[in-house]
């Protein structure tokens, strides 16, 4: 078994650190918040007293917020150290930070790894994610095994971090269209008496399997949107991660003031803004 850190224990890292934990790996866990950390602990993990204990393991993991975060913790001094270790960044961030973290991580002697996720905490915790990843081909073939307690399948984008990003962001930016989509077409049966659920149901068994259309219909159908399983906050983040990477490849992105509007209304609407992020479908359907 591998000796491992990890940093960035919010609900869907510390159910990432539980399945290394219970694959039998040593762990050494970091956090702002010691709550998380004791669960882990509890659970079998070593708590590191710094950040930069948890990224001196031979490979360390993260998962943490968003650019300023990641920035915030993954730092030369903190990665200071014994030279050919693996970094592997969870997170949905930009690709312009891993440009940047790519950067930190060669000049402090690490390998780094982008490795973002699509799933949410259960499905990370039952070990079906599926994991984009991009970087250097020794490194991600070393990780690979432990990508593969979490996973059903690792999806490969190249030897550039930010491939991965990209990728992720162009995902979460077509679950945003679904759900927006979904709010439009169920606000569209509703008018006329019909049962939301019942239309959903014909979605997913006819033209719209899939997790996004039979999940999120469901969940905008029955209204079931607390707790979040995804903040409406870290949703507007991810849109604005995708206009920035379509500025910076000179795309078009008609539909993306549409979809701001939508959840900067909904995070200005104190009944939604706590809510998960597929509730910014409750303003088009009136709320």
């Amino acid at each position: 078994m591998a000796r491992l850190g990890f940093i960035g224990l919010g609900t869907m890292g510390s159910a990432i650190a539980r399945r290394l934990v219970d694959a039998g790996h040593t762990v050494t866990v970091w956090n702002r918040s010691e709550e998380a950390i004791e669960a882990l602990v509890a659970a079998g993990a070593t708590r590191a007293s710094s950040p930069a204990e948890a990224l001196a393991a031979p490979v360390s993991f993260s998962m943490l917020a968003n650019d300023e975060a990641a920035e915030a913790l993954l730092t030369a001094d903190n990665l200071r150290g014994t030279e050919n270790r693996i970094h592997v960044n969870m997170a949905s961030i930009s690709a312009a930070a891993a440009d940047r973290l790519e950067r930190i991580h060669l000049d402090a002697g690490l390998r780094y790894v982008a490795s973002p996720v699509l799933g949410r905490p259960t499905v990370a915790a039952a070990g079906a994610l599926n994991i984009l990843v991009a970087g250097p081909e020794e490194a991600i073939g070393a990780v690979e095994p432990f990508l593969e307690v979490l996973s059903t399948r690792i999806w490969r984008f190249g030897d550039r971090p930010r491939r991965a990003n990209v990728v992720k962001i162009a995902v979460n930016f077509t679950i945003i269209h679904a759900m927006q989509a979904l709010g439009e077409a169920i606000s569209l049966v509703e008018a006329h008496e019909i049962d939301a659920s019942d239309f959903v149901e014909l979605l997913g068994g006819t033209l719209f399997g899939g997790v996004v259309f039979t999940g999120y219909g469901s969940i905008i159908a029955e209204r079931r949107y607390s707790p979040p399983g995804f903040t409406m906050a870290l949703g507007l983040k991810d849109l604005g991660l995708a206009e920035e990477v379509a500025a910076e490849g000179g795309v078009t992105l008609p539909s993306a003031p549409l979809l701001r509007d939508r959840f900067e209304t909904a995070l200005a609407t104190e009944s939604l803004a706590g809510l998960d992020w597929s509730a910014m479908a409750e303003v088009t359907r009136g709320h």
